[in-house]
């Protein structure tokens, strides 16, 4: 008697069902990483690191953050978009790269549909810092030191297209004011030229500046968001400094190539979730001036896609380009 050879069809079928969410559960089955577009030491890198650490803990494999600076983080999010989508390359991506869909002509990725969205993880403010050579005390008198000094000031970016960068450009325009830009790799190497007094000032992100503010390194002018930090309370907002719609906030988070499975990118957003819940890692993230986020992938991708669309306006009105 001749047997169908339906059950055994069946059961190869079964177990080709089986595979795809038995592999996600089993992920991450060995070491993962997380590319930073900048160099170490900025604030990029260090909330990288600490949610390496937490997804490390969290999902029993190490949790690896790259630096790969360059082209205001266009390097490292070229890598990652051209990744294979299996979940063990991941990107810390900024704000800077919806900035960068706009001012770089010919970029090789498209930051919204080259990218799955894992999770937001914190934002946090900038803030304008200037060296203590400068003697300008609040935003008008670094107003007036400017337009009476004419090439004497220039400001430091972590890189072109970064919000650090834009800040700057959004300042000149409202000011009326011409200071030089003055791109690096990275928050740390042009925080060292700030205060070597290479360059004159800086809208960086609160984590990486404020260490130094509290020094007495560097003198603190404004924050850039449209309230007060709870990190400088004392430091007054640059609407209170007479910019009105001056709001410019850092944020990053988790992102992965195109194509990435659904069920490892909500894997890897419920891990990012519980990290972001445990008290000392608000507290971790609260001691640098920055604010812990809660989205799904979906909120996250949204919240990229009107980011593009926001800084294209400023990128546009600023008239800066990169090419």
């Amino acid at each position: 008697m001749r047997h169908s050879p339906l059950p055994a069809c069946a059961a190869v079928l079964a177990a080709l069902g089986l595979a795809g969410p038995a592999a996600a559960a089993a992920y991450p089955e060995r070491p993962v990483r997380i590319v930073v577009g900048f160099s170490a030491g900025g604030t990029t890198d260090v909330a990288a690191r600490i949610i390496a650490k937490e997804l490390g803990d969290d999902l029993g494999q190490s949790f690896v953050v790259e630096n790969k600076p360059g082209a205001g983080s266009n390097i490292g999010a070229e890598l990652v978009a051209r990744a294979k989508p299996d979940g063990y390359t991941l990107y810390m991506v900024a704000v800077t790269s919806t900035i960068n869909q706009t001012l770089y002509k010919n970029l090789s990725f498209d930051i919204v549909k080259d990218f799955a969205p894992v999770a937001l993880v914190v934002k946090v403010p900038n803030i304008l810092v200037v060296n203590p050579s400068v003697p300008a005390k609040n935003v008008q008198e670094l107003v007036s030191y400017i337009k009476a000094n004419p090439g004497k000031v220039a400001y430091a970016s972590s890189g072109s297209g970064t919000s650090i960068h834009m800040a700057g450009e959004l300042f000149k325009l409202r000011a009326g004011v011409e200071a030089m830009h003055v791109p690096y790799k990275g928050s740390a190497p042009a925080m060292t030229d700030l205060i070597g007094n290479q360059v004159q000032m800086m809208f960086d992100n609160m984590p990486s500046a404020w260490p130094h503010v509290q020094a007495g390194k560097l003198r603190a002018l404004a924050v850039t968001t449209a309230e007060r930090s709870a990190t400088a309370p004392d430091i007054p907002t640059m609407k209170e400094a007479g910019f009105d719609k001056f709001d410019v906030s850092s944020w990053f988070g988790l992102i992965a190539p195109a194509g990435t499975p659904q069920d490892v990118v909500d894997k890897l957003n419920a891990s990012v979730q519980k990290a972001l819940a445990k008290p000392d890692v608000q507290q971790r993230f609260k001691d640098l001036g920055a604010v812990t986020a809660k989205t799904t992938p979906a909120e996250f991708g949204a919240f990229i896609k009107s980011e593009v669309d926001t800084w294209a306006t400023v990128v546009k009105a600023s008239g800066a380009k990169v090419e």
